[in-house]
């Protein structure tokens, strides 16, 4: 064995491995051969060439596109971020808010009065009657309430069953702020913050033939006081008028509504005449009229369980409306004016 060498047998205990010198020639063989083989692989397998972008379409080639997408879409977009529990989305409103201003401007050419009876603050109870088989009394009420009350909070409104179940309706109700009519979406909403307006004629009120127009039904079982007291929140009554005479109900085709899976079809001036232009409102003249708050305050704790008290209170909150009603009738000349003296204005009160 020459001199310097470790043999290859396993070290004793006690005994110094000694590394091989950086100079060693095997190792400099094997830093060669490396060096050639990545020169090799290198001169074999060579770069990728570049992408070039194709030139950009033409215009007409980029509509044509848009307008393929759009109509294998039937115009469907993603919901935006900045909608709440209830469906409500502040984009589609704001999309929707020149028709709203237009019709409330223009078309039925609102007049408001009352409006100083809302509360400057913290969400409300508006009770209406019911106006028209569409809502847009519901619509005009809440588009209202933003402009002319001093807090600019939009309220949300309660939609009937049988709207709700109608197809691509409830989704676009919801997005402008309407919620199913149920006891416990008011309740959600209130403790929310959020000021509701319920009409608690429901389908009866929404159903009346013209004729009949203008006429309170049944208010329920209380409900409405009810929901009032627990929430501990402002009742305000308001009175619609305008909204009967945009859709009237001559009569009712209950036969093609059993057909159809529905209750009935109204037959209006213009429907079913005119078809589909048929459901088009009529540009009436609308007034309404905010009540002062039915006072709730001097109550005892146990008043939402007393249901003679709840009886006498409702009966109390339909006399208003009626007198809000009678008011916004006297203040229009026809169904498509005003008065001139605008003697019908809101009663003291």
């Amino acid at each position: 064995m020459s001199e310097g060498r470790v043999p290859h047998s396993a070290p004793e205990s006690g005994s110094v491995t000694v590394r091989a010198s950086v100079d060693d020639p095997d190792l400099r063989a094997v830093r060669e051969a490396l060096g050639d083989l990545r020169r090799e692989i290198r001169t074999r397998f060579r770069r990728e060439p570049e992408r070039v972008s194709p030139p950009a379409a033409p215009a007409w080639e980029r509509l044509l596109s848009e307008v393929r997408h759009r109509l294998a879409t039937l115009g469907m977009r993603e919901r935006s971020g900045a909608v709440d529990e209830f469906g409500m989305e502040e984009a589609a409103l704001q999309s929707w808010r020149p028709v709203l201003d237009f019709l409330y401007d223009r078309y039925w050419r609102v007049d408001v009065g009352g409006a100083s009876h809302l509360p400057e603050r913290g969400p409300c109870l508006l009770v209406a009657n019911r106006s028209g088989i569409l809502p847009y009394d519901a619509l005009m009420v809440a588009h209202a309430v933003e402009r002319e009350s001093a807090s600019g909070e939009r309220p949300r409104f309660t939609v009937a069953d049988w709207l709700v179940s109608l197809p691509f309706v409830q989704p676009r109700l919801a997005r402008l702020g309407g919620v199913r009519a149920c006891r416990e979406n008011v309740d959600r909403l209130l403790a929310a913050g959020r000021s509701v307006c319920v009409f608690p004629e429901g389908a009866k009120g929404a159903a009346k033939t013209y004729r009949d127009r203008y006429r309170l039904q049944r208010f329920g079982r209380g409900g409405v006081i009810r929901a009032a007291l627990e929430c501990g929140v402002p009742l305000v009554p308001v009175g619609v008028v305008g909204a009967e005479e945009t859709n009237p109900i001559l009569w009712k085709a209950t036969r093609p509504g059993r057909a159809l899976g529905v209750r009935f079809v109204p037959v209006t001036p213009t429907f079913p005449l005119l078809g589909p232009l048929g459901v088009v409102p009529l540009p009436s003249q609308w007034v309404l009229r905010f009540g002062a708050p039915l006072e709730l305050d001097a109550l005892p704790a146990d008043a939402a369980r007393d249901e003679l008290l709840l009886s006498r209170l409702t009966e109390q909150l339909r006399g208003r409306i009626h007198s809000l009603v009678q008011s916004g009738l006297r203040a229009r000349d026809t169904v498509w004016s005003l008065r001139a003296d605008r003697e019908g204005g809101p009663p003291p009160g």
